[in-house]
């Protein structure tokens, strides 16, 4: 499990963040808080993974939190900091201190859901390598890599982990395919949620678009279903 401590100011926004962490496959919560000096005694009894750090905190900066964290134990935790602050020195510093992303306030919820697969996905190329061994170059472009080629390709709020359950409805679906709604009562996704998916699957050929049939109210229906190759 990948532990994460949640730190914001605000509790509500708190709630949200940790929630969204609580729900993704391969994440825990071990802490949240409010404050800088909380951050940082949190950083030091919980050992968390990764941070989630806003920059506006009532007693310091999260800038210098992060700064402090570097200074006590450089790479012993991974942060992505989650903040409205959006100028120039604030993302520089940032970028010094070797965050792992920079998520500007506000954003769609699926884009921190979206940063936390990138995460997990980086952490496991780093895990994969042998650390009494050397690395050859192809070693170390997978561990600087914050995201992989496929992530790279997909389009805005279109996460790998999504697509995969909408590829396995279709995959179990007989002949006729799903329509969209269908496929939204198989995954528990919304309806256009679902849409989007199915479409982008099309678009990538990995699924087909079937002649569409009329439904009860008498209107043309979509189908898809996995393309056969």
């Amino acid at each position: 499990m990948i532990r994460v401590l949640v730190v914001d100011d605000d509790f509500m926004v708190a709630k949200v963040h940790s929630s969204v962490v609580a729900r993704q496959p391969g994440f825990q919560v071990v802490g949240v808080v409010h404050s800088a000096a909380a951050a940082l005694e949190a950083a030091r009894t919980m050992r968390p993974d990764l941070i989630l750090l806003d920059v506006y905190l009532p007693d310091m900066s999260g800038l210098d939190v992060l700064r402090r964290l570097r200074e006590r134990a450089p790479g012993a935790v991974d942060v992505m900091v989650i903040s409205a602050a959006r100028d120039v020195e604030s993302i520089r510093k940032a970028l010094h201190g070797g965050v792992f992303h920079y998520l500007v306030k506000p954003f769609e919820i699926e884009t921190l859901r979206q940063r936390l697969v990138e995460f997990a996905d980086h952490r496991a190329e780093l895990g994969d390598l042998d650390e009494s061994a050397q690395m050859r170059q192809d070693d170390v472009d997978r561990a600087f890599r914050a995201v992989s080629s496929q992530q790279r390709r997909l389009p805005k709020s279109i996460s790998p982990e999504t697509t995969g359950v909408v590829e396995r409805a279709l995959a179990e679906a007989d002949r006729d395919g799903l329509s969209a709604m269908e496929c939204a009562e198989a995954t528990g996704l919304s309806r256009s949620s679902t849409r989007r998916y199915l479409d982008h699957l099309v678009d990538t050929g990995a699924a087909e678009l079937l002649p569409p049939r009329y439904g009860a109210a008498g209107r043309p229906e979509r189908r898809y279903r996995t393309r056969t190759h």
